[in-house]
């Protein structure tokens, strides 16, 4: 993964109606433009600097050149009518959507451009981020056409009271459902726990200062660390692993009070943590496994606290996936080809050959043979573990970088989300072919569905619309007729 920042400038692009920048070398997204720097000029007060997007600008600006995405977004409108209060917006329920009011509670009527015209035009001029140049136009060609139009989860609410934050452009697996009301997420500095039912949201953890972990373990950094950039989340049951762009992993056990252990990784420059996936081996024991930006891939034992394997590969590894069984683990990272390896040996079994970017999504289907990633190429790719000659399936995106891809615990439907603006729900038992396309404005920090797949929590990160929103699943005759 691209291990510069950059930081953002003053747009010269789309009308810019929304306000925040992605984080990375590459191009703006989301009508945002870029001042570069580099990671050594990635300074703390950058981080609060997060919440600094554009709002909501004239529509009528020129439309010059196409936007680029970048590295950290920084203060350019702070005057603007929207940038004094996040909570100038209230949020939005779903009785609000069916009187017509957008999800996002983003108003239109007062606004110089339609929602139609400025999503063409975000259509048009959007420039996606691409390590291999012209990998989307390559991959384009081999897509299956789907038919959009599917319902399988509808609008629940838009919550504005937490708002989801993103640090690096590649990296949006900041949010986790752990049931249909208790969600997880990044914001700033804070890791906060959102309770749908309460609409309440609690700090759980604090990292601009310092964290120390208050128990004892071997290899557990006792001095812990100060001021982390959380460059990646995961939730699962009780065990929550924040990983930092300097390779720290802060894990903590959610029924238990402070933090129960800090590692480093690697001290290696290039060691930003790009994923952790929890996970439950065939004994019951808690892991879970770290990918870096060094290469490797590290699998902690969580009831020990031991760094228990540890496999090196020839590129930065952008995420991993352990398989249902726990017998085999999909690399992914700054390569077009994918690798299956194993799980207990880290040797390499079989290299998927078809993407034409890097990639930064992965993920298994419950049914333990067929898996997905999610590349820079725009396209997500379905493969069949019992055949991997090539993919059984090419998924397109609209915009941009399959960043994040999830399945429903039940296998009926997976979930691909683009950088900004598109999460796409497609029907598995179709034979993906039918999708639900959820559109709305703003860069993706992060998707997920609830154990029990009733719930669908997508994370929005932009300074005058940053927000929660929360689907639920529809169960309609169709969806049961389908199982039949």
């Amino acid at each position: 993964m691209e291990w510069k920042l950059r930081k953002a400038s003053r747009f010269a692009g789309i009308p810019v109606l929304f306000g925040n920048c992605s984080y990375h070398s590459g191009s703006c997204q989301g009508g945002f433009s870029p001042r570069r720097g580099s990671m050594s000029n990635y300074h703390d007060d950058h981080v609060e600097d997060m919440e600094d997007d554009y709002d909501m600008d004239d529509p009528a600006e020129d439309m010059v050149d196409a936007h680029h995405e970048r590295g950290l977004r920084d203060s350019d409108s702070e005057d603007d009518e929207y940038a004094h209060s996040n909570d100038k917006i209230p949020d939005t329920s779903a009785a609000d959507a069916r009187k017509g009011k957008d999800i996002q509670g983003i108003p239109w009527e007062r606004l110089a451009i339609t929602r139609e015209n400025y999503r063409q035009t975000r259509l048009e001029q959007y420039k996606n981020y691409e390590n291999i140049p012209n990998s989307g136009e390559a991959a384009a060609k081999e897509c299956k056409p789907t038919v959009k139009g599917g319902m399988y989860y509808e609008f629940r609410q838009n919550t504005r009271s937490v708002k989801s934050t993103i640090l690096h452009f590649q990296l949006r697996n900041l949010v986790w459902a752990t049931s249909k009301h208790d969600v997880y997420l990044m914001s700033h500095y804070s890791v906060l726990h959102w309770s749908a039912l309460s609409g309440v949201d609690t700090e759980l953890m604090n990292v601009q200062g310092h964290v120390a972990p208050r128990e004892k373990h071997p290899g557990s950094l006792l001095e812990g660390f100060s001021q982390t950039q959380v460059s990646t989340l995961a939730v699962k049951d009780n065990l929550l692993v924040a990983g930092g762009f300097q390779g720290e992993l802060i894990c903590k056990h959610l029924d238990r009070e402070g933090i129960s252990f800090c590692c480093r990784t690697t001290y290696d420059d290039n060691a930003i943590t790009n994923a952790v996936e929890i996970f439950n081996t065939a004994s019951g024991a808690v892991h879970f496994m770290a990918s870096n930006n060094d290469s490797g891939v590290r699998d902690y034992d969580m009831e020990r606290f031991q760094l228990c394997k540890h496999f090196q590969f020839d590129w930065p590894v952008n995420h991993t996936s352990l398989s249902p069984d726990g017998k085999l683990v999909v690399i992914v990272g700054d390569d077009p080809n994918g690798l299956l390896i194993d799980a207990n040996s880290g040797k390499t079994l079989h290299s998927m050959k078809g993407h034409h970017d890097f990639s930064f999504a992965s993920a298994w289907s419950p049914d333990g043979r067929t898996f997905a990633t999610g590349n820079q190429d725009k396209t997500c790719r379905i493969w069949d573990a019992r055949n991997l000659s090539k993919a059984v399936h090419v998924l397109k995106g609209n915009l941009g970088a399959i960043r994040s891809i999830r399945f429903t615990s039940d296998g009926q439907f997976l979930s691909m989300a683009e950088p900004a603006d598109f999460v796409h729900i497609f029907d598995v038992k179709s034979d993906y072919n039918r999708r639900q396309e959820l559109d709305f404005f703003g860069e993706i920090s992060g998707m997920s569905f609830s154990p029990d797949t009733d719930a669908l929590f997508v994370g929005v990160w932009d300074r005058t619309y940053g927000s929660l929103l929360q689907f639920g699943r529809l169960y309609n005759n169709w969806y049961h007729d389908s199982l039949l």
